[in-house]
């Protein structure tokens, strides 16, 4: 749920028409032809992508960027919702590109996507239609670049929307790699505040302890409630873990105003279906564990020791409980929710170790 400006460029067509249910577009992975771009015109071809897909049928933006075709595919849904990375993943993830094609995708009410779209006053986002927009991108990506299957990897409102992926159609990926993973709405915020009240409460932080008092315990029926606790966690995480790195920027590219003013469109949008005007939005409904416990691919967790959003106990507790073919967990000592360069090379320590042994159409 970091907040990073979108970067967009205006669009260079990918492949267009994967117009398919999430159900259809599984059945389909392996029946239809790979439309590969016009850069893999063969398998040590490099890969660089941008544009946008019919995907639940909107134009959504996606790009995908990788030293060779042959290489995995590796699907990041990224936190907010309305926080696409796509405009900054080079400077943060592009180190990646050496072992997998990355891709980006700004998810529907997001970035791009919802600059291409914008949404009618009324309409809504649910978990549901994301989570199907997801499996249909999975997919889409599979056949365009040859691949039986890809690579799952979600972060924060990400590692939601990828396990509701990975549950429902588990056929269409390798692995999942969750960080920062939200379990349970209510539990994590009723420990996210008693954390933070004991924080306070020891460094004597009169400001902050007036604020918590004020927005009260969780659950907020006020949307503004969410904001002002993170202001804090982001306080208090910042005294006992590192910055993420100065070299992470935007690309100048897309740094246009109407990509910034679409960003911060689609980031107010997502944010009041996030939360809802009345606390009845997207959040109140995540129970990741009545989804089921049992997982047909391998999972893994990388998480921030100091994460005051989504506590680790509460992912442990939810890893302990998960089956797998094999799963695996990561505590670091100097991250919190939001991503720095420790998060990141963890991430790919697990991603490059344990997950590309299992990817078998290299």
């Amino acid at each position: 749920m970091t907040r990073w400006i979108a970067l967009a460029l205006w669009p260079v067509a990918l492949a267009l028409g994967a117009t398919a249910t999430a159900a259809e577009a599984s059945r389909q992975t392996h029946a239809q032809a790979t439309s590969l771009s016009p850069s893999c015109k063969g398998k040590s071809s490099k890969v660089d992508d941008e544009g946008f897909v019919v995907i639940g049928g909107i134009e959504q933006w996606v790009t995908a960027k990788g030293d060779s075709c042959a290489l995995p595919v590796l699907l990041f849904i990224s936190g907010g919702p309305g926080n696409p990375l796509s405009g900054i993943s080079d400077s943060v993830y592009g180190a990646g590109q050496r072992d997998f094609i990355v891709v980006q995708w700004d998810q529907r009410g997001a970035g791009m996507t919802y600059g291409r779209n914008p949404p009618a006053p009324d309409e809504k986002l649910t978990i549901e239609r994301m989570a199907q927009d997801g499996n249909e991108l999975a997919a889409y990506l599979a056949r365009r670049y040859g691949k039986r299957k890809v690579i799952l990897w979600g972060s924060s409102w990400g590692s939601i929307l990828a396990v509701h992926m990975a549950k429902a159609h588990p056929e269409l990926f390798y692995a999942y790699v969750g960080t920062s993973q939200v379990v349970n709405s209510i539990e994590m915020q009723s420990e996210s505040y008693k954390k933070l009240l004991a924080l306070t409460t020891d460094a004597d932080d009169k400001d902050s302890l007036a604020v918590l008092h004020q927005v009260g315990a969780p659950p907020w029926t006020d949307p503004r409630s969410f904001g002002k606790v993170r202001r804090i966690i982001r306080k208090y995480e910042a005294k006992v873990t590192l910055p993420p790195p100065e070299s992470w920027h935007r690309a100048p590219a897309y740094t246009t105003a109407k990509a910034e003013a679409d960003y911060e469109a689609g980031e107010d949008y997502s944010f009041l279906n996030f939360v809802g005007l009345h606390g009845d939005g997207m959040l109140s409904k995540v129970d990741l564990p009545k989804l089921g416990t049992d997982f047909a691919i391998p999972v893994y967790f990388v998480e921030g020791a100091h994460d005051l959003l989504a506590p680790p106990e509460l992912a442990r507790r939810y890893y302990d409980a998960i089956t797998a073919p094999d799963k695996g967990w990561v505590l670091l000592d100097r991250a919190g929710h939001d991503p720095n360069q420790d998060v990141v090379d963890a991430e790919y320590k697990v991603l490059r170790e344990r997950v590309l042994p299992l990817v078998h159409d290299k």
